[in-house]
């Protein structure tokens, strides 16, 4: 039995069949005009074939649904979008980006529009006694006494992001950046391509489960590639990614569509085949294992630092690599903390959602756990997670990061407009596709110079923020610096949310309550 919307469209289509008739007879010109009813009423029966049920019961019409749905992202983020209610990043954080990055003022007129009373709220107090951090502040040096080659780094760089993940143009952009403005570039897991090596910017090169670039044909690990690789000039520094924020504990397929003779010759795979990267690295299993095959690439580097990035889980497992540097001796010379609400190219949405630890709750954890050890000093914290302005550098400082690292400010920096299309290769800009047609909009000699201003920028503000705060130098920031307001009662300071360690307490038995389960179930042989 026909619905009720059924009915309108046989009406339609009866309605069309006479018109048709008439205007053959009478005014055969009209035809052309008439097709566009027939396309229409052609449309609706296929739509009554269709495995939507919203066209089955509302052909034609029903198509309206769907183009809504198509645009409905662009209307919300244009129209519809306020200042601050954006996600992952809110459209005056973006316009801050762009305008850092395009060399204007970032300032604004009549005050904040920040809601100061919403749970959630992190703000710092001003000191009357404002300090001026001097130049030398804004770089650290990575390398322990573990390591004969230790690294002037920058106190923001730019975080993993892959060649296939971003385009060659913005990676080549990215990297002309990092050269003009003195800091490095994290390569991602996708190897080192020859985007990232053109202009000469430091390199981060990042290892993950399926090493690629360094990898046998039956995808385990390749020391010989991996040392001449390794040891150019250029690479400044070994990251072991175990895990990230945005897909903790989840491997990986590109498929071999997307497996152009360019990826495959960087990653030392075959093109147009699948390529599985595993969740777990087949050169370990255990915190010995991490840390001897970390060991073992230094020895590869000829010294160079080296160290692991992780979006923090279950705590006990982290607290078991802290057992084995206690137990082998062996020390990383950083450790990248990555946030679970850290972004991808592309991730299941449950993964995204609800696995893994928030960046501003595992940095006080993980700076505890190395201080309790005694070995805080020898170790460098990155914070790698929505860092976008010179305050979120201040807060993860202040939490127990030593720099940070940024992917998606940088991305802004170049073009990137927040269409959130990476996984669909029709990414607007150019960032986040392989389409020729669409990278050449990217120019490589603007954006770079682009994303050094907003690198730039973005360290000025921390410091003069760190200033204003009242401390001489970034080493200074502490959880007491950092207020939260929570949703009843007055804010309060991170200091008194996480508990206080001392250097060395765990191996002197004065490990907090809240710690101690955890420590007790950690063991350097399993994870």
């Amino acid at each position: 039995m026909f619905g009720y919307p059924r009915a309108i469209y046989a009406v339609f289509v009866l309605f069309t069949l006479v018109v048709g008739v008439v205007l053959a007879i009478f005014a055969p010109i009209w035809l052309i005009a008439w097709a566009i009813l027939a396309l229409l009423a052609v449309r609706g029966g296929l739509d009554l074939r269709s495995h939507h049920n919203v066209l089955r019961n509302f052909p034609l019409i029903g198509n309206l649904r769907y183009m809504m749905e198509f645009v409905r992202p662009e209307l919300r983020q244009y129209f519809f979008e306020s200042e601050t209610s954006g996600r992952p990043f809110s459209r005056e954080q973006r316009e801050i980006i762009h305008k850092r990055a395009r060399g204007e003022p970032d300032t604004s007129p009549f005050g904040t529009i920040r809601d100061f009373e919403a749970a959630g709220f992190s703000f710092s107090q001003h000191s009357m006694a404002p300090k001026t951090l001097s130049d030398e502040h804004a770089r650290i040096t990575i390398g322990n006494s573990q390591c004969s080659q230790p690294y002037s780094s920058s106190r923001l760089n730019v975080s993993a992001m892959s060649f296939g993940s971003l385009s060659g143009n913005a990676i080549g952009a990215l990297n002309r950046g990092a050269k003009l403005g003195n800091f490095a570039q994290d390569t991602g897991e996708g190897a080192i391509s020859d985007y990232h090596r053109e202009h000469g910017g430091d390199l981060i090169w990042e290892i993950a489960s399926a090493y690629f670039g360094c990898r046998h044909s039956d995808g385990s690990f390749d020391a010989d590639e991996f040392a001449e690789k390794a040891n150019t000039e250029q690479v400044k520094m070994i990251e072991i990614k175990i895990s990230q924020g945005a897909k903790p504990s989840h491997g990986g397929l590109l498929p071999g569509s997307k497996v152009t003779a360019e990826i495959a010759r960087v990653r030392d795979i075959e093109a147009g085949q699948d390529c599985q990267s595993p969740a777990t690295h087949p050169e370990f299993d255990t915190p010995t294992g991490l840390l001897e095959f970390m060991q073992r690439l230094r020895e590869l580097t000829h010294g160079k630092p080296v160290g692991f990035k992780l979006c923090l889980g279950r705590q006990h497992e982290f607290m078991g690599i802290c057992k084995a540097m206690l137990a082998t001796g062996i020390t990383p010379d950083f450790i990248t903390v990555d946030g679970a609400e850290g972004g991808t190219g592309a991730a299941p949405t449950e993964f995204e959602d609800f696995l893994g630890t928030y960046i501003n709750e595992a940095l006080p954890f993980v700076h505890n756990c190395l201080t309790g050890i005694g070995l805080r000093d020898d170790i460098v914290v990155i914070a790698s997670g929505k860092v976008a302005m010179g305050y979120d550098m201040v807060v993860k400082i202040a939490l127990g990061a030593d720099m940070c690292n940024a992917a998606r400010g940088f991305m802004f920096s170049v073009g990137c407009i927040q269409a959130r299309r990476c996984h669909t290769d029709t990414c607007p800009t150019g960032v986040t596709t392989q389409d020729p047609g669409r990278t050449k909009a990217l120019e490589v000699m603007s954006k770079s110079l682009q994303a050094r201003n907003f690198h730039d920028a973005t360290l000025k503000s921390f410091m003069d923020i760190a200033g204003a705060i009242g401390v001489s130098s970034p080493e200074e920031l502490n959880p007491s610096h950092v207020y939260l307001r929570p949703e009843h009662g007055p804010a309060e300071t991170y200091e008194a949310v996480h508990p206080a360690v001392a250097s060395g307490d765990f191996l002197n038995d004065k490990i907090p309550d809240v710690y101690k389960r955890d420590w007790q179930r950690a063991s350097a042989e399993a994870f």
